[in-house]
């Protein structure tokens, strides 16, 4: 079985990719929507970019921090992004 510290730095790998290919497809819908006729969907578009600029700096330093605790160093480009996402319907939970 896996040490609690080494199952930790796996949740924080895993957590820091999750957030990283969030913020590729949060990225990624705002340069759609500034691709919009309407000014007011475009000016949140660049909004929005900015906002996901500053977080994936953030995300830069989850990284430099995980490849410290690891010994592995993960390049913000070496992430793999989600290039699509499909939409399922959840789950259906059985009734109480």
């Amino acid at each position: 079985m896996e040490s609690k510290e080494q199952q930790l730095m796996e949740l924080l790998g895993l957590t820091a990719r999750s957030l990283t290919h969030l913020t590729a497809s949060m990225t990624s819908m705002s340069f759609e929507l500034l691709r919009s006729n309407d000014e007011v969907t475009k000016a949140a578009g660049r909004r929005m970019i900015d906002r996901m600029a500053t977080i994936s700096s953030g995300l830069d330093e989850h990284w430099r921090l995980i490849g410290e605790l690891t010994g592995v160093h993960v390049g913000h480009e070496q992430i793999e992004t989600v290039q699509e996402i499909q939409q399922q319907l959840p789950p259906r939970l059985p009734p109480n």
